[in-house]
């Protein structure tokens, strides 16, 4: 199934000069969906991560994340913008090209030595996913790999990401 024909490309967005890669044009399409999960899951099942937990970081990466820990049967875990969790949480900032941001993570949410797998919709420059990995290793887990329906190979966000196993389906 050609993945690329199902994400829309929007202009202009968030700001000019962007070219926004919108993957809800997948999602919205089930036999689609069905396929960018099954083929993560296959493709992440035989690099032999054995990972114990999915974490999934806000917002598509939850929708990509949950499904995926569903189709592998391990738990799954979210990491949230600043104010979102409830309980005691973890965090870690993160340099933006406009300024600084924060993630979050419950602090019961994984224990030191957990197998876990970094998920979302997009890589880009890797900013987001290497402060996710920042903050999974100061917990002291594992990290096994990352997974990613679409990568942006000319913004080399790779380089930013520890050397870990690192699986996109679709590249632009």
């Amino acid at each position: 199934m050609d993945l690329k024909s199902l994400i829309r490309d929007i202009p202009d967005f968030p700001k000019p000069g962007i070219l926004f890669r919108d993957i809800t044009t997948l999602l919205r399409d089930a036999a689609g969906l069905r396929h960018a999960i099954d083929s993560l899951a296959d493709k992440l099942d035989g690099a032999g991560l054995n990972a114990e937990y999915i974490v999934g970081i806000e917002s598509r990466g939850f929708i990509i994340g949950a499904a995926l820990a569903y189709k592998l049967g391990i738990g799954f875990i979210p990491v949230r913008k600043p104010g979102k969790l409830p309980s005691l949480v973890h965090s870690v900032e993160y340099e933006l090209e406009y300024g600084m941001d924060k993630l979050e993570v419950h602090q019961d949410a994984l224990q030191p030595g957990s197998r876990v797998l970094i998920v979302d919709d997009l890589i880009a420059t890797g900013g987001t996913a290497s402060a996710t990995a920042k903050l999974v290793q100061q917990i002291g887990c594992e990290l096994v790999g990352f997974g990613f329906i679409v990568e942006l190979r000319d913004l080399a966000g790779r380089r930013n990401l520890p050397d870990v196993p690192i699986v996109a389906l679709v590249e632009y």
